[in-house]
């Protein structure tokens, strides 16, 4: 049964590399030399896989303001739904703009902009959705902005990459109700710099800076709504708790977590050995790059193979590694046999910036709507229910719904951490309803924890 499956596992590999392949031949993406995410001090380099075009790369001067617009390119999506007009294929500008990383320096943001077509549809004024994408990638190429128009990127860096638009559904959905969507990148994807990975204020203010990017560039403020899932539900769900201090001007009026990661470390304990576990190189690339403190900690943890595959992790898309490092235990990277996370509990430096990961200090002033199943194999459920209740026991309007679907692969990610998301956004649709609803301010929803 082993036999086959890594017989299986390798007839997979190798047809996605001739897939790749194929595709890079018409995109003309030249191969190029892996980074060491412990083999220099300089926290802002991450140019081993940057994007083939000058737009990603950002001007040496800034403007100070966050979500000031740097640049804009006009495109279109044929990858998409028709508009509320039905106008087909969708307009859409691509744009660049500032933001803060954790540390509060400056730091640019891409992001596209599908811009609206006929009336709205929905209730009141026409609004502003920002859609938080969610687990991508930590290489450049992974930025979801270079996916949106067709609907796939791929390429060899030397490795082969696919990178999909999955936000296609969720943005399809609101531009033909005549909504201006924004679908946001993260600080560190398709510009220079390392993606920190899930890091709850620099993905926050990401999704807060797109809106007011956006609003800029429209030229008039309209009524905000925030949706994402999985990074991109941790993402909004930042949003929302940093708005009232962060980006005040913004009119939210509500937002959507899915499958919040709103305490990290639980995150990483729960993936460690899954499907998917090899994300875990990415935070830690992420916290490492941010956190130079932790370069020794880490430096010591990893043998001589658990840095070669930090390393490789560090330019790969979601699918890379899926395909390339399935069930990746992290013990079997350090030189004892200890997980990272043990590794990390036992360091104050480095717990103290997991603990500083966690969402539920802050608190939302417009209304969030929290999804969650409790069968989730990768967003535990129990964190995301701890957020709900940090929140409701501070007076925050939040609305938490448990998702009731059946445990089918635990430890396979696919069916049981995305299945509540199809059903929550496509076969029993309660979530576009709810947003909705919150457009006319009323905030009216008060905590109702189910």
């Amino acid at each position: 049964m082993r036999t086959q499956r890594k017989a299986d596992m390798r007839r997979l590999r190798a047809f996605a590399t001739a897939t790749a392949a194929l595709v890079v031949v018409g995109l003309g993406i030249s191969p190029v030399a892996h980074a060491d995410p412990l083999g220099s001090a300089d926290t802002h380099a991450h140019t081993s896989d940057m994007v083939a075009d000058p737009f990603y790369e950002p001007p040496a001067d800034l403007p100070a303001q966050p979500g000031a617009v740097v640049r804009t390119q006009s495109v279109t999506i044929p990858a998409t739904l028709p508009g509320a007009d039905g106008a087909w294929p969708a307009a859409a500008t691509r744009m660049m703009f500032t933001s803060r990383d954790v540390h509060d320096a400056p730091a640019v943001v891409t992001a596209m902009v599908i811009e609206e077509s006929g009336p709205w549809r929905g209730p009141g004024e026409r609004p502003t959705v920002v859609i938080a994408p969610g687990t991508t990638g930590q290489g450049n190429h992974c930025a979801i902005s270079l996916a949106v128009p067709s609907g796939l990127w791929a390429g060899v860096d030397p490795d082969p990459f696919l990178s999909a638009n999955q936000e296609l559904v969720s943005a399809a959905k609101w531009h033909a109700m005549g909504a201006r969507v924004v679908v946001t990148d993260y600080i560190g994807l398709g510009t220079p710099r390392i993606h920190s990975y899930v890091d709850r204020v620099e993905t926050g203010r990401a999704v807060l800076d797109a809106a007011r990017a956006a609003r800029a560039l429209a030229g008039a403020s309209s009524p905000l709504l925030l949706a994402g899932y999985s990074q991109g539900g941790g993402a909004t769900a930042a949003a929302a708790e940093l708005h009232p201090t962060y980006a005040p001007e913004l009119d939210l009026r509500g937002a959507w977590a899915g499958a919040p990661v709103a305490d990290l470390q639980q995150v990483l304990r729960q993936i460690d050995g899954t499907l998917i576990g090899g994300v875990i190189g990415w935070s830690v690339n992420g916290m490492v790059d941010r956190y130079p403190e932790l370069r020794t900690l880490v430096g010591a943890a990893l043998s001589d193979h658990g840095r070669a595959t930090l390393a490789s992790l560090e330019t790969k898309c979601i699918a890379d590694v899926i395909f390339s490092s399935p069930f990746l235990r992290t013990s079997d990277l350090t030189v004892d046999g200890r997980s990272l996370d043990q590794w990390i509990a036992g360091d104050p430096s480095a717990q103290a910036v997991l603990d500083d990961q966690k969402l539920g200090r802050l608190t939302p002033t417009a209304p969030v709507l929290i999804t969650s199943s409790p069968n989730d194999d990768t967003v535990p459920y129990g964190q995301a229910r701890a957020l709900a209740d940090d929140w409701c026991a501070a007076g925050g309007d939040v609305t938490f719904r448990s998702t009731p679907v059946p445990a089918l692969a635990p430890g396979w990610t696919l069916p049981d951490h995305f299945g509540p998301l199809i059903h929550d956004t496509m076969i029993h649709d309660e979530v576009t309803p709810w947003l909705i609803s919150t457009l006319d301010g009323g905030g009216r929803f008060g905590c109702s924890v189910a």
